[in-house]
């Protein structure tokens, strides 16, 4: 054995040697410029600290972030035709797929799953917006509709997560006949009872924001989010004028009435749970207090009590699929 050779050559090497630092430990705030440690933004669930600025995330995380511990059910994605129109730019469109297949992991643009929120069953729809834009196309459309019947199938609300670019060109036609498909199956979950929650996310236009991620029974949005159809210089070409500041921003649609809410990404696991336990009729989470139970005054629905003061606690027959009561069953 050469101790030279073996032990010191290699230890000189690894001291003179320049070691490569990967390129996506700081990340740069859009807004301010602030730099940010890779880490502490995750520890932030992707918002900058400092400006508040929501970045973009991973559909994964989303539905990570969402669900109780992190845990959930992935739903399948159905199969459909991968190229029906045999469309070709200056790539084939199989190679597209194929590339940006690589590159997140997933079938499409769409992932679906099912879950609990603070143990009430929920199924989640979240666009991939780094998957072609989150575009709609016959892939998305098929996985956007199985979540609808999944969550028919729980009896259970669906919250859904646009991030698109709109339809998916592509596919032509067949990409614009989602939106009517998807438009149906809102209807059916709706006929059903069942609440469905729309989460506005940087960004939602095209297509997607003109059938069903408009189509909510509440609508949320991240602050900052990006929300129209057509962008704002294609607007001010058409109509010769200037927008006003800040125009197709979640803030000047929640000041004009287009939503209901905008909700930070941290806050917005708790606002769910409220409004679903409100939509469903469930007790609230104990502990946590409804929407404006904290300044004093009732919120939109409380817990039933009985004479006594304390709370119902009848069971049996009335009990959910979640071993909860109902508050119109309640106060029976």
């Amino acid at each position: 054995m050469n101790w030279i050779t073996n032990y010191v050559r290699p230890k000189l090497s690894g001291l003179l040697t320049r070691k490569e630092m990967p390129e996506n430990l700081w990340i740069k705030c859009p807004e301010t410029g602030e730099m940010v440690f890779h880490k502490d933004l995750e520890a932030n669930m992707g918002v900058i600290p400092g400006s508040g600025y929501h970045m973009k995330i991973s559909a994964a995380k989303r539905l990570g972030y969402l669900f109780d511990n992190g845990e959930y059910e992935k739903l399948a994605q159905p199969k459909v035709a991968q190229d029906p129109l045999k469309f070709r730019d200056s790539r084939r469109y199989t190679d597209r797929l194929k590339d940006y297949r690589a590159r997140t992991g997933m079938e499409d643009a769409i992932l679906n799953g099912a879950g609990k929120i603070d143990g009430v069953d929920v199924v989640a729809s979240v666009h991939e917006f780094t998957f072609m834009g989150g575009s709609l196309g016959l892939a998305a459309g098929e996985a956007i509709i199985a979540a609808f019947e999944k969550a028919l199938e729980l009896n259970a609300p669906l919250i859904m997560f646009p991030a698109s670019g709109g339809a998916r060109m592509q596919e032509g036609i067949l990409s614009l006949m989602q939106l009517p498909r998807t438009t149906v199956m809102v209807e059916m979950l709706k006929e059903a009872g069942l609440p469905y929650i729309v989460v506005l996310t940087n960004p939602t236009t095209g297509g997607v924001s003109a059938s069903y991620a408009m189509l909510g029974d509440i609508h949320i949005a991240e602050p900052g989010a990006e929300i129209g159809f057509a962008g704002k210089r294609v607007i001010e070409q058409t109509i010769r004028e200037k927008l006003p500041e800040g125009f197709q921003t979640a803030e000047y649609l929640l000041e004009h009435g287009m939503i209901d809410m905008v909700v930070p990404r941290k806050e917005l696991r708790g606002r769910l749970s409220q409004i679903i336990r409100l939509l469903m009729k469930l007790h609230p989470v104990e502990g946590v207090a409804l929407q404006g139970e904290e300044n004093g005054t009732p919120a939109a629905a409380e817990t039933t009590m009985n004479e006594s003061g304390s709370e119902s606690d009848e069971s049996g027959s009335d009990e959910t699929a979640n071993g909860e009561v109902p508050l119109d069953k309640a106060a029976e």
